[in-house]
């Protein structure tokens, strides 16, 4: 019989078991894992290990894992097989010792529908490069790293604290206020202005970049990456994702609009205008991207990137000043010792103060901001842990598997400052110690982050004392997205 008699003979059911059957095979076949690729758990066919990631603490789920399978395992989200990368002496070796190996950024059809492969964090080759080099060098010149940007921070902090004031020692949520404050930084680097707390459209724009960023590490957005043409006519928070970035892009191209009509190419007053002046100087190198459809998605990465995590480390700062007073208090201390009440606290102070340096990286290390980073991809064949890991891989870093690796750290669990501290009291750097990630793609915001939350609580702790509403304990529970934050909770700030 020939095949087009048997198919002829065969019922509906059966057409349907066939096409099932090949589907199978053809899945099977497409992510057949090559020999000696690091192991994992066993995937579901077509969906692979999608609905196994435990959504509320994928960090944690993910951790565990390397228990049952080793610090290099594999997992198949969707279509993709991913990698994920455990330990700090494993991820040292990938995102440091074979740094260019692992420094591209693998699609995503959810960050090409929002930015069309354009930007800062997810793109690649000379296009990457150029716009990175570009960033860093012109944030450098407006004092990023430099003492001449602490007079815009510490103008920040003072209209902040004028909130607080306002306030009279009540309950209050910090949330929006703080990422309004650490905004305005970026906004004055970026734009050249800052925007008043009571302005509701920028408080809305705020709003937008922390519910995208918690709904692009949800499983929508793993969803729409996995199966992009179905879910692109799916309701779900991946459209919330599109929707919000279509806001937030139309406020940016305002902002540049405004510097085009009144740009003058020989005064820069920020990256707006020095990116147009770049448009003109780049126009024969079509390849490094600089036109102004980038310089839109460009400023959406320092805009979103620079508010949300600096912020959120600062109210887990909170959060453990209350739950620990002892340390508040030791802190205030050395604050009083070496700035004292009259002037405002200044970088040059921070060398002096290696207990309050020792609670900031603590901090950072506990709250652990961006747990598992952002996705890499090896740029050729490669092995990790003696396993073979081929070129275009995607891997996933797992920050947390570092910032709480037991074989670093004294107590991981606990928060303890004495992590960073020798025995005579003075700050030691540990190289455990990423959560701005390492190698090529080391977060770009690393030094002003550094400035502002060191500017930022000194002169917080200068001024007040934290404490928990009345009969209410510190809740550490989280959420987490691309960013893991705290859930959100009032504190009462009682000037000193």
């Amino acid at each position: 019989m020939s095949l087009f008699c048997l198919w002829e003979s065969l019922d509906l059911r059966g057409v349907l078991i066939f096409l099932f059957l090949l589907l199978l095979m053809l899945d099977t076949v497409k992510n057949w894992k090559p020999r000696n690729f690091p192991p994992g758990p066993w995937p579901v066919p077509f969906l692979g290990n999608i609905f196994n990631i435990d959504s509320k603490q994928p960090h944690i789920y993910l951790t565990k894992l390397a228990e049952d399978y080793g610090d290099v395992f594999s997992l198949r989200l969707g279509r993709s097989v991913t990698v994920v990368v455990n330990s700090y002496k494993l991820v040292k070796e990938a995102l440091v010792n074979q740094a260019d190996t692992f420094s591209a950024r693998p699609f995503s059809p959810l960050a090409d529908r929002i930015t069309g492969d354009l930007g800062l964090v997810m793109t690649n080759g000379h296009m990457w490069k150029k716009q990175r080099r570009f960033a860093l060098t012109t944030l450098k010149n407006f004092g990023v790293g430099k003492k001449i940007l602490e007079s815009t921070i510490l103008e920040e902090i003072r209209h902040l604290q004028e909130t607080i004031e306002e306030e009279q020692g009540r309950p209050f949520d910090p949330h929006f206020i703080f990422n309004n404050a650490v905004s305005n930084i970026t906004c004055c680097l970026v734009f050249g202005h800052r925007f008043e707390y009571g302005d509701g459209h920028f408080q809305k724009i705020l709003h937008m970049i922390f519910e995208s960023m918690y709904l692009e590490g949800s499983i929508w957005a793993t969803l729409y990456d996995a199966f992009p043409t179905v879910m692109e006519f799916l309701p779900g928070g991946h459209q919330k994702v599109i929707s919000n970035y279509e806001q937030i892009t139309a406020f940016l191209r305002e902002e540049i609009k405004q510097h085009r009509q009144d740009w003058d190419p020989s005064a820069h007053r920020d990256y707006i205008d020095c990116y147009l002046g770049e448009i003109e100087k780049s126009k024969d190198d079509v390849e490094a991207g600089f036109h102004e459809r980038n310089l839109c998605y460009t400023t959406l990465d320092l805009f979103a990137a620079g508010t949300e995590t600096t912020s959120t480390t600062l109210r887990w700062a909170v959060l453990h000043l209350m739950k620990y007073p002892q340390i508040q208090e030791k802190v205030q201390a050395e604050i009083d010792s070496v700035i004292g009440q009259a002037r405002q606290p200044s970088m040059e102070d921070k060398p002096n103060m290696p207990y309050t340096d020792a609670v900031i990286h603590e901090v950072q290390r506990m709250g652990n901001v961006a747990p598992l980073s952002l996705p890499h991809m090896t740029t050729e064949d490669t092995t990790l842990g003696g396993y073979f890991i081929p070129k275009g891989t995607e891997v996933i870093p797992n920050l947390t598997s570092v910032l709480f690796d037991k074989n670093e750290w004294q107590t991981p669990d606990t928060f303890n400052p004495g992590h960073f501290l020798d025995a005579e009291g003075q700050f030691v750097r540990r190289d455990a110690f990423l959560p701005f990630s390492a190698g090529k793609r080391v977060c770009l915001g690393e030094q002003l982050a550094r400035m502002e939350l060191f500017l930022f609580l000194t002169s917080f702790l200068q001024k007040y004392t934290f404490s928990c509403p009345e009969g209410v304990e510190p809740s550490f529970k989280f959420q987490v997205g691309l960013t893991l934050s705290p859930q959100d909770f009032k504190i009462c700030a009682v000037c000193r």
